[in-house]
């Protein structure tokens, strides 16, 4: 079991027991200091009435860093941040890219399959551990066990954000906004804002 898994079964109680889903978690560890990055959500039968903001986040922050506190699973200083998706959601289990059939995500492989090491395409349908994607026209398989990362991609121009430059893929001209807070390991001293990356 990773690192990461650890601590998803470590703090996903604290997440349902605020009424939240614990999305994934991003552990990146660092010389001076590790980042412990946390994505919740409110649960997917809620989501019509309710979502996440920098309150929740705030909440998440201190219940998780009472249970980091008391259980010391990470050696050394680290900074905790909480967040929620965004519009840009990150993906991290195969129930969450089938929650998004028919959206384009951006995929970061482990291994290259087929040359290749990156990929946005539609998610087609999702079968078991198998991912199917529609990518520029070209059916593409991946087991969910190959994808290091993965996020969803908005279509900016559908939603209103103007035109791509000619040659260009249709970069982005904006974000969504994104609650998070951040705090330090070990410290209360929580700081929140809304993010717009």
């Amino acid at each position: 079991m990773t690192k990461t898994d650890q601590l998803q079964d470590l703090l996903a109680p604290t997440a349902h027991a605020l009424g939240l889903e614990l999305l994934g978690i991003e552990y990146l560890p660092q010389p001076g200091g590790s980042l412990l990055r946390l994505y919740i959500d409110v649960p997917e039968a809620e989501a019509a009435e309710r979502s996440v903001g920098i309150d929740e986040c705030e909440k998440m922050s201190r219940e998780v860093s009472a249970v980091l506190d008391v259980e010391d699973p990470i050696s050394g200083n680290y900074t905790l941040e909480v967040s929620s998706p965004g519009i840009e959601r990150p993906l991290f289990t195969a129930a969450q890219f089938a929650r998004f059939v028919g959206e384009s995500a951006k995929v970061g492989l482990k291994l290259p399959q087929d040359g290749r090491r990156r990929l946005q395409g539609r998610i087609v349908a999702v079968e078991g551990d198998t991912i199917r994607f529609d990518v520029d026209g070209t059916p593409f398989e991946v087991a969910h066990s190959n994808i290091e990362k993965a996020r969803i991609a908005p279509d900016w121009v559908a939603m209103g954000f103007g035109a791509p430059k000619p040659g260009s893929r249709g970069k982005k001209a904006a974000k969504g906004k994104q609650a998070s807070t951040t705090s330090t390991g070990g410290e209360a001293s929580a700081t929140g804002g809304v993010e717009n990356e």
